[in-house]
């Protein structure tokens, strides 16, 4: 993050993309291990769905031993494909070590998902596809499961073939197909899946924003001040402060679930900005006294990275569970105590324990490897990116909304190139000083993501929606629902 006064700052937003792309494909070789579990489960359950149909067991125990295989190898998957995007560049800037960044991400993504999982799940569960005519009944099982083994099915011949693909994408399309064999075209609403897709559109750019806005922030107020330790003493302990204190609240309202509450809301906010105000100042003053000439931001960081390690695997847990908690909820009423449209907590739990598994099980290799120097982000840039991934994200899982995590962090590591580029140009750097190549390059580059970016969403929609259609005729055929 510090300022450069030759050309190499015109490579940033490059190095930091194809750092994204190495981070792509560390992704997906440690995958591997989870990618071999998702062939066995889909082979487990084609074979457990064929000796149930062919023994006439009843269609809804089908459904629900289908859907609790593949809704456990989901949530293993979500756990261990994203936990890089919440714990690799804490790791990397050695704010916290791996076991215990790995178990901080798990607990917070099991609180996100009890706590806060409710708004996505309900939408997966009965605002795309207008299950209330089914509610109950053994078709609207059906359909959810078709759309959970189409998903899994599409993200492990994706994950095959090399190609990164999104699980709330995935879900979406599957919820789509699935709903229209079983209800018809009419039955799914096309005015929510339109705005879903615009919405992951949509949150990239906010990101992008929000991180553009923290790193003018930093760099402005901290890394290029006359004294660099006397502007950190006097921002970052509060900027910290604000982020403890909003997110505490937030949590405590989910907890109260009203606002009746106000004042535990308040102490608890209070309580919380002020435990980060402290740990932060004792954290830059004891970098002020052991550097005092050129203190390192990288280290003044660590705290700050960790609140935002913290809010994204909550965020994550959030957002993601309602991708396993949303279809299974629909399986299992009339089999547990719920009513018609609600997802109850023992599922978004049950979901929230999936995800925190695949990350403890399966996230240590990738996490080494997106946390290495190879893979990592500048540590100033890791914290804008992993701050405005987690807002965006926690916005739209209070909205109800599934988004895609890694692309909302792509579109915050564009929001930090081009806020550098803003800002060489303030100083006087101009467009002219720029190669004539590096600049076509650069837009090569760019192109090439935002081309990545906008195919995965509209390849895997359809995709996915015919593999959700064409399981559930499959499946509603052979069991005569």
């Amino acid at each position: 993050m510090p300022h450069k006064t030759d050309g190499a700052g015109f490579h940033t937003l490059h190095k930091d993309l194809d750092r994204l792309s190495h981070a792509e494909i560390a992704q997906m070789h440690a995958f591997r291990p989870v990618w071999r579990l998702g062939l066995t489960v889909l082979g487990v359950v084609g074979a457990l769905m064929l000796v149930l149909a062919l023994s006439g067991a009843s269609p809804g125990l089908l459904a629900v031993g289908s859907g609790l295989v593949v809704a456990a190898w989901l949530g293993m998957a979500i756990g261990a494909n994203d936990v890089a995007n919440s714990l690799g560049p804490a790791v990397g800037a050695g704010a916290i070590r791996l076991v215990p960044g790995l178990a901080l991400v798990a607990v917070a993504g099991i609180a996100g998902a009890v706590l806060a999982g409710d708004a996505v799940s309900e939408r997966l569960a009965g605002g795309i596809v207008r299950l209330a005519p089914l509610a109950g009944g053994t078709r609207a099982s059906m359909a959810m499961l078709a759309a959970l083994v189409g998903a899994a099915s599409w993200i492990t011949l994706a994950t095959g073939i090399g190609l990164p693909v999104s699980t709330s994408h995935s879900i979406v399309g599957g919820i789509t197909g699935a709903g229209a064999v079983t209800l018809g075209i009419g039955g799914v609403d096309w005015a929510m899946v339109a705005m879903i897709a615009s919405v992951w559109v949509a949150t990239p750019v906010l990101a992008g924003g929000i991180a553009a806005g923290v790193l003018v922030l930093l760099r402005t107020r901290v890394v290029e001040a006359a004294d660099r330790g006397a502007a950190a003493l006097r921002w970052l302990p509060p900027m910290v402060a604000l982020m403890c204190g909003l997110f505490v609240a937030y949590v405590v309202l989910l907890l109260a679930g009203t606002t009746s509450f106000i004042a535990l809301e308040i102490a608890a906010a209070a309580a919380a900005a002020v435990a980060g105000f402290m740990v932060t100042r004792r954290r830059v003053l004891r970098e002020l006294a052991e550097h005092p000439r050129k203190p390192s931001i990288k280290r003044l960081l660590r705290p700050a990275l960790l609140a935002g390690v913290v809010m994204l695997g909550f965020a994550h847990g959030a957002n993601d569970v309602g991708n396993i908690a949303g279809p299974l909820s629909v399986i299992l009423q009339g089999r547990i105590a719920t009513s018609a449209g609600l997802v109850p907590a023992l599922v978004l739990a049950a979901g929230g324990l999936a995800i925190a598994t695949g990350t403890l099980f399966f996230g240590r290799r990738l996490v080494n490897m997106v946390g290495s120097g190879i893979t990592k982000l500048n540590t100033g840039r890791a914290f804008c990116v992993t701050l405005a991934t987690a807002v965006t994200v926690l916005g739209a899982s209070h909205l109800g909304l599934p988004v895609s995590t890694t692309h909302v962090a792509v579109g915050g590591v564009f929001g930090v190139g081009f806020a550098r580029e803003w800002l060489d140009r303030r100083r006087n750097r101009q467009a002219q000083d720029m190669p004539a190549e590096e600049t076509q390059r650069r837009v090569l580059v760019r192109r090439s993501h935002v081309m990545t970016i906008t195919l995965a969403w509209l390849v895997t929609l359809p995709i996915t929606a015919t593999l959700g259609a064409l399981t559930c005729a499959l499946v509603l055929w052979s069991t005569g629902v």
